[in-house]
């Protein structure tokens, strides 16, 4: 018996020492975890996130976690663009989509031919940006809805606006979410050509103070749709597959384009010149509003609706003249533009 003693010594040894080897690792790994947490609280306070418990606001740490990670992974490239954990960094890419798309296409549009107002147009001058010509509003946001086809459309038309009358007045999104239902679904989805119609057969778009933004599907208040504060006279769609055709109609006016902006990448835009990877499957809608070349790249100007805490202000640059004739994501594929008579 005196002979098993040291054999017992030794496995009581063994497994104290696992047993702190085991402890130790842990509390490496709970202090690797302090940094991101602290960065996670102050990302929660920036943003104004206030998680319904406990088991949420694990879940949600782990998503940001894992964005954090592919944002800082791809930053660490020698790209032309960046990432930054935004105010979507809480969210699933799946979720992201689900919330803040909103282009619903009903025609096939790369077969779809019609007039082309500017189509003898030869000269463009080599860079614009309708901002500088005050035909762009401030940059407005959309939120968990997907309405970006009015908003996309309701800024074509304040830029046709401002250019015939001189006036640049901001416009209700809501009375087209809430009033355009006989072909689009409001927060579900919809197209923009069919928001131009409407618009045209209402007389007219009421202003956005006057009927403003609820982010939500609501009634249509058929009193202030009456209210009419801006008409157009109809639209006209760009030749699809065209960037040439594309760059002319920016030239002479603000246009609606339907884009691929589901990407991950899209997602945590920062600033640069937007060369990511993305499809020509069409899921959101904003609006072309000007054009330019940055020190490599030549860009489209884009002005998007999910507020001013994404992207460059609220904007994209995307990459322009690449060899897909699409356009990246699929820029060039569906682009139309309001009409208004002097």
């Amino acid at each position: 018996m005196a002979e098993q003693i040291p054999d017992r010594v030794s496995l009581s040894l063994l497994l104290v020492w696992v047993l702190w080897i085991s402890l130790a690792s842990c509390r490496t790994k709970e202090t690797e975890m302090e940094p991101m947490m602290s960065r996670f609280e102050q990302w929660m306070a920036k943003h104004g996130r206030n998680y319904t418990d406990a088991y949420e606001k694990e879940r949600r740490f782990k998503i940001y976690q894992t964005n954090v990670g592919f944002i800082e992974t791809f930053n660490s490239q020698n790209r032309s663009y960046k990432l930054i954990d935004n105010k979507f960094a809480d969210l699933t890419n799946e979720e992201f989509r689900a919330t803040h798309m909103g282009y619903r296409s009903h025609v096939a549009r790369p077969y779809k031919v019609g007039w082309f107002m500017y189509e003898n147009k030869t000269w463009t001058p080599e860079k614009m940006d309708w901002r500088q010509k005050g035909a762009v509003t401030p940059i407005k946001d959309q939120g968990a809805c997907g309405s970006c086809w009015a908003f996309s459309a309701v800024a074509a038309v304040e830029g046709i606006n401002k250019i015939k009358t001189g006036k640049l007045v901001s416009l209700s999104e809501q009375e087209l979410v809430d009033c355009d239902i006989s072909e689009d679904d409001g927060c579900n989805g919809g197209f923009m050509d069919y928001a131009f119609k409407f618009i045209e057969r209402n007389h007219g778009l009421t202003t956005e103070e006057n009927y403003p933004y609820e982010g939500r599907d609501g009634v249509c208040n058929t009193k202030k749709r009456r209210n009419h504060a801006v008409t157009i006279s109809g639209h006209e769609d760009v030749p699809a597959n065209s960037e040439k055709s594309l760059l002319v109609a920016v030239a002479h006016q603000p246009v609606s384009v339907a884009i691929d902006g589901g990407s991950t990448e899209f997602q945590f835009y920062s600033e640069g010149v937007f060369n990511g990877d993305c499809t020509t499957n069409l899921n959101h809608g904003v609006v072309a509003v000007g054009y330019g070349k940055g020190d490599q790249d030549k860009y489209w100007l884009v002005k998007n609706s999910w507020g001013t805490d994404w992207g460059e202000n609220g904007y994209i640059r995307m990459r322009r003249g690449i060899k897909a004739k699409e356009g990246l994501c699929g820029i060039a594929m569906d682009a139309s533009y309001p009409l208004k008579e002097c």
